[in-house]
């Protein structure tokens, strides 16, 4: 950043008293621009004994396989997010079950939140970041195209819950190795 949202001046680094971080602030108003994670939203889709992902017609992981999910918009809780992105990427009709696993990716300053949730008929198709939708039994999911590590954890998580016939929440934070 460097310029104030709200008087257009530079901005400055600097650790606002009562902070413990640098932020960025305005050199004529001292508004504060705090920087914060994004979150996304979005569900696993299930039908029977298989799971909805979409071919990703978009950077980054163009051509990779998704649950569908994206950026939680202004004013919409996460829930309303997770339905929106599943409409707007695979026109699915779902049917929210449970909140189902969250990630904390700190290196990329985001968050994943994917909700469990039931397919309710098969007239699914491509949105306009989307390529391609299919369903994929455990078997058949193409595991080395998947986009995203939150997308893999999540789907594995589902087929262990599944043979155990016990479904429960994971949270779980993906730490990527510093590479000195």
């Amino acid at each position: 950043m460097k310029f104030c949202g709200q008087c257009g001046a530079s901005l400055l680094q600097n650790i606002p008293g009562g902070d413990n971080r640098l932020r960025y602030v305005c050199s004529a108003c001292h508004t504060i621009h705090y920087q914060n994670p994004r979150i996304i939203a979005g569900c696993l889709p299930i039908y029977e004994e298989k799971v909805l992902l979409c071919k990703r017609a978009i950077q980054p992981r163009l051509g990779k396989w998704t649950l569908p999910a994206g950026f939680l918009e202004y004013g919409e809780t996460v829930e309303e997010g997770a339905i929106r992105e599943t409409t707007e990427e695979a026109n699915a009709k779902i049917r929210i079950i449970e909140l189902y696993t969250l990630f904390s990716v700190p290196h990329i300053s985001q968050v994943y939140i994917f909700y469990r949730a039931q397919l309710l008929d098969l007239s699914f198709y491509p949105g306009i970041e989307t390529t391609q939708t299919e369903l994929f039994t455990e078997e058949d999911i193409p595991w080395d195209e998947i986009s995203f590590p939150s997308v893999s954890e999540t789907l594995k998580h589902f087929f262990d819950d599944r043979r155990n016939d016990s479904f429960r929440f994971h949270e779980q934070n993906i730490i990527v190795p510093d590479k000195k």
